[in-house]
């Protein structure tokens, strides 16, 4: 495991962090949730933006949707192959 802690890294760890802290009450599945909608809005728009595969961005609106449908959609977009 690289120690390299970039500002993004260090983003997804606190991210991942505070997951963690919301998942461990039983009653709080809702803003675990949040945060994983949060995290994968975040990746996507980062990488949309790096890798300028745009129709990565249909992951923003499949949110409203749920993780469900949004994450499958944006690992979908992502396989393609980049021209």
């Amino acid at each position: 495991m690289g120690f390299d802690l970039t500002p993004l890294r260090l983003v997804w760890l606190g991210l991942a962090l505070l997951g963690a802290v919301l998942g461990l009450p039983p009653g709080l599945p809702d803003a675990s949730g949040a945060v994983a909608a949060l995290t994968l809005a975040l990746w996507s728009l980062i990488e949309t933006t790096l890798r300028r595969n745009w129709p990565g961005l249909l992951t923003l609106p499949a949110l409203t949707l749920g993780l469900g449908c949004a994450l499958p959609l944006y690992l979908f977009l992502r396989s393609r192959r980049i021209v």
